[in-house]
């Protein structure tokens, strides 16, 4: 990995059980890059996410971040050093407020404990009124300012979406992961995912990106790579990859490209 790149995998391989779902993928995000992975569904994108995110175990490979090697770390180290991300399937707390959902993302960059904000200490007060503040300028950041002080569970899926990238920006990452982050939603909130996802590299931060709408990934993605059964069959530009008869090929008789 040079001093350009933010994420470096190298040979990453996942076996379930003697099937081997992710088969020596390699790649590396470049820092303010939007970087995407795409394939037929069942390709590995996800499971990708999983191990780099250190949700589950990898079986052989190393994942860098920033030259550490994170590939034993637990997600909540990983998530210290500067890498968030969201899910397939929305994973917010459905009985909490929209702004308590931002702040729980918010709370590991805080320097007091649970102890400190159950006795109402000093600076834990001090630190509960900066955690919300920094949960409210996400909030303003994807739109969702007004609906704070909504049940979660009763936003829109689409604005449920934009909850779930608010709370994982609450972590201030140098790299977010964002898993089908258009699915389930309409061509006007997809073109609002586009300015949001873009304003996102303005600040910054990198960006590795599940998605399977196509057209969506073609207009925003600078490089792309495609999975097939586990295996990486194609990487290049936008421009490079519509060309690629193999990428063609994979997508033949499900959704096409």
């Amino acid at each position: 990995m040079d001093n350009s790149t933010i994420l470096g995998v190298q040979d990453l391989r996942k076996d379930f059980g003697g099937l081997l779902a992710v088969d020596g993928v390699s790649f590396e995000v470049k820092k303010g890059d939007i970087f995407s992975i795409i394939g037929p569904n069942g390709a590995g994108k996800t499971t990708i996410f999983n191990l780099i995110s250190g949700v589950l175990p990898v079986t052989g490979g190393r994942i860098q971040f920033e030259n550490r090697v994170i590939t034993e770390l637990k997600p909540h180290e990983i998530s210290s050093l500067g890498l968030s991300r969201t899910f397939q399937n929305l994973q917010i707390f459905t009985n909490m407020s929209v702004l308590e959902n931002v702040m729980v993302g918010r709370h590991p960059r805080s320097g007091y404990g649970m102890i400190s904000a159950a006795l109402r200490l000093p600076g834990g007060r001090r630190e509960e009124r900066g955690i919300r503040e920094a949960a409210m300028a996400q909030l303003e950041f994807v739109g969702l300012e007004s609906y704070a002080d909504w049940n979660a569970g009763s936003l829109p899926f689409g604005q449920q979406r934009l909850l779930e990238i608010a709370r994982a920006l609450a972590t201030e990452p140098k790299l977010v992961m964002l898993d089908e982050p258009g699915a389930g939603l309409n061509l006007t909130e997809k073109r609002a995912l586009d300015g949001l996802v873009r304003r996102i590299r303005e600040r910054g931060v990198s960006i590795l990106l599940v998605e399977h709408d196509m057209t969506f990934v073609m207009g925003i993605a600078e490089r792309i790579i495609v999975l097939d059964y586990g295996e990486k069959i194609a990487e290049g530009t936008p421009e490079e990859i519509q060309s690629n008869p193999d990428v063609i090929a994979a997508y033949l008789g499900t959704e096409g490209i």
